[in-house]
């Protein structure tokens, strides 16, 4: 009798003991868990690069990052009378407008938004996200490779289009003054300037369009309802002026473009903390995503 009570109250005692776990064993599960996890996101991301470069959707990508390619090709080809292009002291006037006016408010804008916004809404149309989910891979993992293809992709086409459209406008018709002003003078510095804005819509508007992706049936609204508010963000007063991701954008390029009488003039966000916040509100709407593709259910009805 005695004996069998003993063998009942062992399992009980044995509970209120303290569990020795060994630290170097949790070290090595942490470790092991974060190199599958990279594995699994370089693993969704080699694939989603191949969609991104290589899909249908990608011809419509294409044509916006060669459009300003074409453009200052035509205009170097058969120049309009204007005396600031046959001035090559006013290039860089002329190029700020072209690269805020048109390829940073407009064509990296509406880049962004084909891109990113499919990485999660093109495979509900195309009734393949399940394929995905039902793979034996972390929500977050597929979120941060989605979003890296993506931004490999814009980055890549546009680093293009910025640098392309640049020596365009320079090298066409002023090749030897060009050469100085590259070589011996600022113009290198602006472009590289120009490329680190670009690579910095990408990384912003992409985490923008990834949420909006998920979060909306039809993104198309609040796609054009966001370009709304980027392309009055000169009208807005400076405490609006600072929601929104072209500030920041604008605050960064080396030549201001000229915003017209009806401006409202407020100072550029210094770079040491245009960049952080960028990265800041880039990491915000990633964790944003990762919680609500935990809960995200696929339903193909009506897609």
């Amino acid at each position: 009798m005695n004996s069998k009570s003993e063998i009942t109250e062992q399992p009980a005692a044995a509970n209120t003991n303290p569990v020795n776990v060994n630290p170097s064993n949790v070290n090595a599960a942490r470790a092991s868990s974060w190199a599958l996890w990279m594995r699994q996101t370089l693993a969704v991301m080699s694939l989603e690069i191949k969609k991104n470069f290589l899909s249908r959707r990608a011809f419509l990508l294409y044509l916006i990052a060669l459009l300003p390619l074409v453009l200052l090709s035509a205009l170097a080809l058969f120049p309009p009378p204007s005396d600031e292009l046959e001035n090559f002291s006013e290039l860089s006037k002329v190029y700020s407008v072209i690269y805020g006016g048109l390829i940073l408010r407009t064509l990296v804008f509406f880049g962004c938004a084909w891109v990113f916004m499919n990485l999660f809404r093109g495979e509900v149309v195309d009734r393949s996200l399940h394929y995905y989910f039902l793979a034996p891979v972390r929500r977050e993992v597929l979120v941060v490779g989605k979003y890296l293809s993506g931004l490999i992709a814009t980055v890549a086409l546009f680093s293009i289009t910025t640098v392309g459209s640049m020596s365009i406008l320079y090298f066409w018709r002023f090749p030897a003054e060009s050469a100085r002003y590259f070589f011996d003078g600022v113009g290198f510095g602006q472009m590289l300037a120009y490329l680190g804005v670009t690579m910095l819509a990408c990384v912003g508007y992409g985490a923008v369009f990834l949420i909006v992706g998920l979060f909306f049936r039809n993104p198309i609204i609040p796609a054009l309802a966001l370009y709304g508010w980027e392309f009055i963000n000169f009208l807005l007063p400076p405490l609006l002026k600072k929601l929104s991701v072209i500030h920041y954008l604008q605050s960064l390029v080396p030549v201001q473009m000229p915003e017209g009488p009806f401006a409202v003039l407020v100072e550029p966000t210094p770079a040491w903390i245009s960049v952080p916040s960028l990265f800041l509100f880039t990491g915000a709407l990633l964790f944003l995503a990762s919680l609500h593709i935990r809960r995200m259910e696929i339903s193909y009805a009506g897609d």
